[in-house]
Formats: structure tokens, C-alpha cells, sequence
């Protein structure tokens, strides 16, 4: 948890006044007990009331001012946990940006909301408590035992007796319930992760009448959940009416004591009421510190967990400035190709089977090439590999001659423009969600984009147009409006290689001829690379590369793979009438 301090730096002044601030009251709180015992003594037993009232004022004077150093401590720390947990969740969300594709598969997107929100909330709590009782409580018992050894030492001696029976106590609960909230954490993120499965798929569970499937499913993981908790809670438990026990029988047995020793004149009322006034302030301590040691074991695991997070370096990085930069070698007429895989092989998990295995292929600027083959053919991992989503395994994919991971991320991606299989819009207007591929685009650029992507038919049915709103993920709009905007977003931006990954699913088939003689039309300049299973989607482009089984079996016309490819044949067979192959 020391790691952490570093995000407190801005905070110094909160974290060093606030502690002091509440020293000052814990100071003020343990003379509070020997000025009772000096009244009883010296005030109510002699019955000099001018003595009790002198006494009284000083007290109440030392209250309000212990009560308003507490309050400007608890200032301080709110402050600096606040401001701690804003700069910590803001780092982590700014590193999870970083992440790669194969990055965020490791943790899961569920963990990492869990670990943004509830893990930076515990440690923003832990932050809090610092501040405001991990010096004053450990003082308040140190401080009682001290007062209490001055007034008698022999009456002391039982509460050092007790101490090592709470310290026995406290490490057996802290080893025992340490590792269950690790695994506690852990479950928590099962549920979020059933619970966004659930979310996102209400339409599909509802559609094949599995709501109650789900709700059993939901219900094992919520009670897995609440099984853990109930153990940790157990044992946390134990702590408090543990230390209670013990504090009550050092109380037994200093009133047993102590009435010996009033009885024989060596100890005053006074002392001994004041005697007991320490033990109950060490009680009262005692109670927050145990407290605290459940807090600080959740927030320790907590820490782990988001320590883990920012100790993972994102796979894919910018490059290094003193890296060298490759190019690939051409003859001085050859032009240098847009894109080029070099002996490229990728597999999801380095000792599993590869997704992509030996491709090799060029393809020159402003070609429109056809990416075709069956379902998990390697088709969306050879155009992921472009952008940099994933690294290659093995060999080299090159953008304009340059390695793209000599690129800056930022600088390649520029390049490109990309529309996914999955079209996903955001909260705001139809407009806001086309800039995303351009932020500056005018209102000219847009519309622009909106009509080369067949999508301004639909928005000028809206009342408000481009001012049309679109709701979280774009609920309000069918799958081919979606898919229409993605790929208008995309267009905007004006990038040099335009990817579309299987992006006119949705649509019908002649709105989708629309869309691919548009592009033609206005993509003289770009190169465009069209993901699809229609071979009608394809069928004329400049050149189609087949995909079976993560390699490539076919490159060429549609006419040349007619004639030379059995995977592209069968792929036609399967899609087209007889007559329709046949010409």
C-alpha cells in the first residue's frame, strides 16, 4: 500500500495537519480524566465549589477546542481522500486506455470496473481513516496506559497483561479473514461479470426464454458470493466482542484491586474513577482499531488488486523514437504498397493453436480488395492486425513501408479508418458520433460522409436531422442505421486505408450496392479493404484474398478464383444460384 503514497504528494499539507490536528484532541481527550479526578479530590470531596466551577469552565473549554481540531481534521482528510481517489482512478482509467486488445482480455472487462470503482473506494476509505484514527487511536491507547501507570502503577500493570492477548487475537483474525477477502473480490467480479451478461443480452434471454436459466445463474454467483461474505463476516466478528472480553476482565480486576487499595487509603476516589475513565477510553480505542484492521485488510487486497492493474504494461506501445525505421525494399518503378504482410503468424495465445499463419500479400494504394472466407477463418484478425490492435507472432505487417510498430499509435491510426463488426454509437446526436472520426469536421464533411455511407436517407426522415438523438448504444436505431453510421464516422476522417469489417451485415442488398459503388465513386485515393461472407460484396473488387483455416488458399479477380480456387468456388455454390456461378 506504500506504493500508493506517491498520489497523495499533492496532498501534503492535508496529511500532515489533519493528523496533527487530531493529536491535539486525543491530547485534550486524555487529561479530560485527571482533571476529574483533581475535582473529586480537591473540588467535591474538600466542597470548594469555586474549584469545581474553575475546573468545570477549563474542561468545557478543552471540549470545544478538541471538537473543533476534529473537525478541521476531518476536513483535511475528506480532502485528501477525495483528491487521492480522483487521481488514482484517473491514472488507472488513463493506463487501462493504454491496454491492448489481448490486455484487456486478461483481466476482463468486469474486473476492471470492479477494480476502478469498489477497489479505488476501499482505498479512498483507507486514505480517510488514516488521516483521522490511525494516529489517534494507537495514541489514545498508549497515551491511557502511560496516564493510568502515573496514577498507579501496580493497577497498570494488569493492562500490559492484557495486551498480549489482544495482540494474539488481532493476528489470528487478521491471517484468518486476509485471504477470504482476496476471494471475496474475486466473486464480486464473477457476479459483475453475470450481471453485464445479463444486461447486454436481456433482448437474446428474453427472445429464447431463458430469463429463468439466468435468474438460477445469477442466484448461484450471488450466493457464492454472500457464502464468502458470511465467513469473513464471522470471523470479523469475533474481533470486537473478543476485545471486549478481554478489556471488561482487566476492568473486573482493576475495580477488585482498586477497592483493596481504597479500602487501605493508597488510592482515591478520584484516582480510581479516573482509572476507569482510561480503561474506557482504551476500550473505546481498542474498538476502532479493530476497526481499522478489517478496513486496512480489505483495502491491502484492494491495493493488490489495482497494483496488478498498473503493473501491467500495455502490450502494444508507442515506439521508441531511436528505434530504426524498416521499409520495404522496391524496385524504383515498383510503388510501395499500402499494406504488406511479411510471413506474418498471430495466435490469440502464444502456446495455442496460431489464428493467422504465413500470409504474405501486398496490397498497392487505392485498390479495393476483397477479404472473404468462412466463419473464424483469421478474416477480422488479419485487418486487427493493421491498426495495431495486436502484435504479430511472427514476420512483419507494414503500412506505407514502415513497420507499424514504428508508428506512433496515434500517427497509424490516423491512417485508418475503421468500422467493426459490432457497430457501437455512443450518448449524443447523430453529428457527435460522425465527428468522432473527425473532430473538427464541418457540417459539409458530415453530411458528405452521411451520403457516400447511404446513411442520409434515414436522417432526413428525422425531425431533427443530425441533431437526432441516439441513446446508449444506440438502441434507438435498427442494425443496418447503425452500421451506416459507423461507417460514415469512419469516412469523415478521410483516411488513407479504410477497413470495413464485415460492416454491411445489416443491410439489404441493394442498399448495400449503393454503398459499394458510392465508395467507389469517392475512394479513388483510398485504399479499402471490405471484410465480408456475401461474395456479392466482393465480387468486384480489384482483388479478393480467400481465408481458410487462418491462411490464404486464394488471391485474384473473382473471375481467376472461379477458375482456381475450391474454397472461393464453394463459397459461390453456397451462395448463388447455379446459373448465377456459372456466368
Amino acid at each position: 500500500m506504500l506504493k500508493f503514497a506517491v498520489f497523495l504528494k499533492p496532498y501534503k499539507k492535508e496529511t500532515i495537519l489533519g493528523p496533527l490536528f487530531k493529536l491535539i484532541e486525543a491530547i485534550l481527550e486524555l487529561l479530560l480524566p485527571t482533571m476529574v479526578a483533581l475535582m473529586i479530590n480537591h473540588g467535591v470531596g474538600r466542597g470548594d465549589t469555586h474549584y469545581v466551577w474553575q475546573l468545570g469552565l477549563l474542561m468545557l473549554l478543552m471540549t470545544i477546542l478538541g471538537f473543533g481540531s476534529s473537525l478541521v481534521c476531518q476536513f483535511y482528510a475528506a480532502r485528501a481522500s477525495q483528491g487521492f481517489g480522483t487521481t488514482l482512478r484517473n491514472t488507472m482509467f488513463k493506463h487501462i486506455s493504454s491496454f491492448s486488445y489481448a490486455d484487456l482480455d486478461k483481466f476482463g472487462t468486469p474486473s476492471l470496473i470492479n477494480r476502478i470503482t469498489n477497489d479505488v473506494n476501499q482505498l479512498q476509505t483507507a486514505v480517510a481513516m488514516l488521516i483521522r484514527l490511525v494516529i489517534r487511536a494507537p495514541f489514545i491507547c498508549i497515551g491511557a496506559i502511560i496516564m493510568s501507570m502515573i496514577l498507579d502503577f501496580r493497577l497498570a500493570l494488569v493492562l500490559l497483561a492484557a495486551t498480549p492477548i489482544l495482540a494474539v487475537i488481532l493476528y489470528v483474525v487478521i491471517t484468518k479473514a486476509s485471504p477470504l477477502y482476496q476471494l471475496y473480490q474475486k466473486k464480486l467480479d464473477k457476479i459483475a461479470l453475470v450481471l453485464s451478461e445479463n444486461l447486454t443480452g436481456v433482448r437474446v434471454i428474453r427472445a429464447f426464454a431463458k430469463r429463468g436459466a439466468e435468474r438460477v445463474k445469477f442466484n448461484t454467483a450471488s450466493d457464492d458470493l454472500t457464502q464468502t461474505a458470511i465467513r469473513v463476516g464471522r470471523i470479523s466478528a469475533l474481533l470486537s466482542p473478543a476485545t471486549l472480553l478481554v478489556v471488561n476482565g482487566a476492568i473486573i480486576a482493576i475495580l477488585w484491586i482498586g477497592g483493596i487499595h481504597i479500602q487501605y487509603g493508597s488510592l482515591t476516589q478520584g484516582e480510581i474513577i479516573a482509572f476507569i475513565n482510561y480503561i474506557t477510553q482504551i476500550l473505546l480505542a481498542l474498538i476502532v482499531v479493530t476497526n481499522l484492521i478489517i478496513l486496512f485488510t480489505k483495502a491491502a487486497t484492494s491495493a493488490a488488486r489495482i497494483q496488478e492493474v498498473l503493473d501491467t504494461e500495455a502490450s502494444i506501445s508507442d515506439s521508441d523514437p531511436s528505434t530504426s525505421i524498416s521499409r520495404k525494399e522496391t524496385g524504383k518503378n515498383s510503388p510501395v504498397p499500402a499494406i504488406s504482410f511479411d510471413h506474418v503468424s498471430f495466435g490469440y495465445n502464444k502456446t495455442g493453436q496460431l489464428a493467422l499463419s504465413d500470409i504474405v500479400v501486398d496490397i498497392y494504394p487505392g485498390e479495393t480488395v476483397g477479404i472473404i472466407g468462412g466463419t473464424g477463418s483469421g478474416k477480422s484478425t488479419f485487418v486487427n492486425l493493421i491498426p495495431r490492435f495486436y502484435d504479430a507472432v511472427e514476420g512483419c505487417v507494414q503500412v506505407d513501408g514502415m513497420d507499424v510498430r514504428h508508428y506512433k499509435l496515434e500517427q497509424l491510426r490516423q491512417k485508418i479508418g475503421i468500422v467493426p463488426q459490432k457497430a457501437l454509437l455512443f450518448t449524443g446526436t447523430i453529428a457527435d458520433n460522425i465527428r468522432w472520426g473527425r473532430e473538427h469536421a464541418t457540417d459539409e464533411d458530415v453530411a458528405r460522409a452521411a451520403a457516400i455511407a447511404q446513411a442520409d436517407e434515414f436522417i432526413s426522415n428525422l425531425p431533427e436531422k443530425f441533431d437526432a438523438p441516439i441513446t446508449r448504444g444506440g438502441l434507438n436505431l435498427s442494425g443496418g442505421q447503425k452500421q451506416r453510421l459507423t461507417i460514415a464516422r469512419a469516412i469523415v476522417g478521410n483516411p488513407e486505408i479504410l477497413i470495413l469489417d464485415d460492416s454491411s451485415s445489416a443491410l439489404d442488398f441493394a442498399t448495400d450496392a449503393a454503398l459499394r459503388k458510392s465508395l467507389r465513386e469517392n475512394s479513388s485515393r483510398m485504399t479499402v479493404l471490405l471484410v465480408s461472407q456475401r461474395v456479392s460484396s466482393v465480387q468486384h473488387a480489384d482483388k479478393i484474398i480467400v481465408f481458410d483455416e487462418g491462411r490464404i488458399v486464394g488471391s485474384g479477380t473473382h473471375d481467376q478464383l472461379m477458375s482456381s480456387s475450391e474454397v472461393y468456388q464453394e463459397i459461390n455454390r453456397s451462395q448463388l444460384s447455379t446459373q448465377e456461378v456459372d456466368q
